[in-house]
């Protein structure tokens, strides 16, 4: 995604309901400086690269070689963000930043989870959150 004009109304301006009107200058710079913090997964299937953005998951991209995959998804980040900055949405934060942002919802018993509670403040823990986290995320 470029700022090059590619659709003008009468006048010679982009149209604000145009999708193919050029990003603002400023946020596509914005867009840019977070698309390059975030993390690409990327995997080698039948010939070509692929890859999505951990934070932005439908963000796709692919390519011939890793570097061109990159260069694709990066493209592909930085116009989503560009979008949701348009749209007043807050861009997820980097997952390097470690900020949890991420719910999961697990169905217990009225046992298992009075269960979870004694050993959650019986371990010092805040919450079940806290505990299950530590739990399940704790290497052995």
């Amino acid at each position: 995604m470029s700022g090059k004009s590619r659709n003008s109304d009468a006048k010679g301006r982009a149209s604000e309901s145009d999708p193919a009107r050029p990003f603002d200058p400023a946020i596509l710079d914005r867009a840019k400086r977070i698309a390059d913090d975030y993390e690409i997964v990327m995997w080698f299937e039948d010939g070509q690269w692929y890859a999505h953005g951990l934070e932005l998951p439908h963000t796709y991209g692919d390519g011939k070689t890793p570097a061109a995959c990159i260069s694709s998804v990066r493209e592909g980040l930085m116009a989503t963000v560009a979008t949701m900055l348009e749209d007043g949405e807050r861009p997820p934060a980097p997952a390097r930043t470690g900020e949890r942002t991420e719910q999961i919802n697990v169905r217990l018993t009225a046992s298992e989870k009075a269960l979870l509670e004694n050993r959650s403040r019986t371990g010092g823990f805040k919450g079940i959150s806290d505990y299950v986290r530590a739990a399940a995320l704790t290497e052995k």
